[in-house]
């Protein structure tokens, strides 16, 4: 079985990468794949966006709006469970059971059904929080709770915080409290975790690229820390306890900085397990999940963004755009599961949700409706083109009848059948006939009664319409050809043509003098506006090159800064200033930025009565 965590910075980006969402979740060949950042909302919940075929899909989204800039589908999170059936199965990629959120507190937190009782109970482990914080924190959608029988599997999505904001690092503080709480909970019940997802966590100097001396006191850095077995907690980290040593193992790098560019980047999405095996209940000496279960736990370097043979940005591939996250996967390969009993997706997997579940009955009701009126008008078309057929054989074997009328005899019925017959084959044989030869002919004539304002016919529908002006220009064409033919064709007895004529002949000279103004003056009309934008050209061009001389060199390397502009809250909100256009990466690398800063020179407006 694989694992995949994979912050995708947005599911529409990704899906729109890769064409669609079942390619997406193809490209990372993963039994249980966990997205974080989905950035989707409960409306946007559509089919093509949540449901592949082949997978079980289920998703926490961000309910909670916020004063801070964050609304409803900022974060969020999603679990995919790649599965031959959702029914009646004993795959262990298909859940158990699903939770959204890991408060038990959420509306839909078991399914998308309305929930029975009026006052939900709180997960077990958590009745020490109030119901206000649990939900405070719970309604951001950044967990997802899926059984897998065998393990329990968290999708998490750890909140950010900066420095100098107090209530983030608050909230922060609060969500991993009540997580590990919820964890503790589950261990002691003899159930094996595990926790993937983006933490938003460096656990140690070895996960940063420009770690400081004090990087590792930090308050989140000492609680990760102190999960993991080594530090007398029950968790591993799988990755580190796989590969030890292994220094520039990052996950995520800041995209306006370039810094993927010289892997300045940072690990920050994990894979932790609880340190039991799967062969036994209880631990066994010399036994462990990553000895016993672990294949393999490394990072998908093939889904970052800056690819060898880019264009260095300060050689102009800061104009080229990267697609593709700002994070890279990381995968887990489990081997010796054994097997679930027999059971169904849970109902909490999108194929319930209101929304998708309503837009494939209303897909396939309309489907459904469309090939029954198709097939009714071709049904009619052809009853209608027999029906017509059958009227003309008939009004013509009768015209031939009436012509040559002759009445048989009672005998003559009686002796010689064989020559009715003959017309009776005549005439079902001409009302078989290739419609060939026939439908032509009602073209026609159904065309003609379109001019007589006569009703529309089915055939009509189904036509390449001609364009409106197409068929009065071309109308007015004949009838002006007409016109002319009938004027020529009166001749004098002289053999002179008639003033009628002449007029005609001297209405179509002032006409083709008209014309000709006409052109020279849009001629003339286009020359100016050309010269127009060669002169809008090289007056931005000059400006340009006013603009380039004066933004500064940078020091370090002699090549011209780029402008940016202060976006952090505070005083020099806004603020115009000059940086190195290099990549950002370690100092001691020289082809990386030099760290060049200065302020962009301030424009004091005069007052007009000075």
């Amino acid at each position: 079985m694989k694992i995949v965590t994979y912050n995708v910075n947005g599911l529409r980006p990704r899906i729109q990468q890769y064409g669609s969402l079942l390619k997406l979740l193809d490209s990372l060949d993963a039994d249980i794949i966990c997205f974080q950042e989905t950035k989707l909302s409960k409306h946007d919940l559509r089919a093509d966006l949540v449901r592949a075929e082949g997978y079980e899909s289920f998703f926490s989204c961000c309910t909670r709006t916020s004063d801070r800039g964050r609304s409803s589908g900022y974060s969020g999170v999603a679990t995919f469970c790649r599965v031959k059936s959702a029914f009646m199965s004993n795959e262990v990629a298909l859940p158990i059971s699903a939770e959204e959120g890991f408060t038990g507190l959420l509306a839909t937190s078991k399914g998308y059904e309305p929930r029975k009782e009026e006052c939900p109970s709180i997960a077990e482990g958590l009745e020490c929080f109030s119901r206000d914080e649990l939900l405070k924190v719970d309604s951001e959608g950044r967990c997802l709770i899926t059984d897998h029988g065998q393990f329990v599997l968290f999708n998490l999505y750890g909140p950010r915080a900066v420095q100098d904001d107090s209530e983030r690092i608050q909230f922060k503080l609060t969500f991993f409290k009540m997580l590990e709480r919820r964890w503790e909970c589950l261990m002691h019940q003899g159930r094996r975790i595990i926790i993937v997802g983006d933490l938003n966590i460096a656990p140690a100097a070895i996960d940063r690229c420009d770690a400081e001396p004090d990087f590792e006191k930090n308050e989140f850095r000492q609680w990760f820390r102190s999960l993991l077995v080594q530090n007398g907690g029950r968790l591993l980290d799988i990755f580190r306890a796989k590969h030890p040593d292994r220094k520039g193992a990052y996950t995520c790098w800041s995209q306006s900085t370039g810094a993927e560019e010289f892997n300045y980047g940072s690990r920050i999405d994990h894979i932790l397990s609880a340190r039991s095996c799967l062969h036994g209940e209880e631990i066994q000496e010399g036994h462990d999940f990553v000895t016993c279960n672990v294949a393999e736990c490394d990072i998908l370097m093939q889904f970052q963004r800056w690819k060898p043979g880019n264009t260095p940005r300060w050689k102009g591939g800061r104009s080229i755009k990267l697609e593709g996250s700002d994070h890279v996967p990381v995968y887990l390969s489990l081997v010796e599961i054994p097997e679930v009993l027999q059971h169904s997706t849970p109902p909490l997997s999108t194929r319930y949700h209101p929304q998708v579940f309503g837009s494939q009955t209303l897909a396939f009701a309309l489907c459904s409706v469309y090939h029954i009126v198709v097939c009714l008008l071709n049904f009619l078309l052809k009853s209608a083109a027999s029906m017509f057929t059958r009227r003309q054989t008939t009004e013509q074997v009768i015209s031939e009848e009436s012509e040559n009328p002759q009445i048989p005899s009672q005998e003559d019925f009686l002796s010689i059948p064989e020559k009715y017959d003959s017309r009776a084959t005549q005439i079902s044989v001409l009302g078989s006939q290739s419609n060939a030869n026939i439908l032509p002919c009602i073209a026609t004539k159904k065309k003609a009664r379109l001019g007589q304002g006569s009703q529309l016919t089915l055939n009509s529908f189904f036509q390449k319409c001609t364009h409106r002006s197409e068929t009065s220009s071309s109308s007015f064409a004949d009838s002006k050809l007409c016109q002319t033919d009938i004027s020529y064709s009166r001749i004098e007895p002289d053999g002179l043509p008639s003033a009628v004529d002449e007029s005609g002949a001297s209405k179509d000279c002032r006409s083709s003098a008209i014309n000709n103004n006409q052109h020279k003056c849009q001629l003339d009309a286009c020359d100016s506006d050309k010269e127009k934008r060669k002169v809008a050209l090289q007056e931005w061009q000059r400006i340009q090159q006013l603009m380039q001389n004066s933004v500064p060199l940078c020091k370090g390397h002699q090549e011209p800064c780029v402008p940016r502009v202060v976006k952090k809250a505070g005083p020099n909100l806004g603020r115009r200033f000059y940086a190195c256009a290099r990549a950002e990466g370690p100092s001691s690398n020289p082809e990386a930025n030099c760290g060049y800063f200065k302020w962009a020179a301030v424009l004091k407006s005069k007052g007009k009565g000075k």
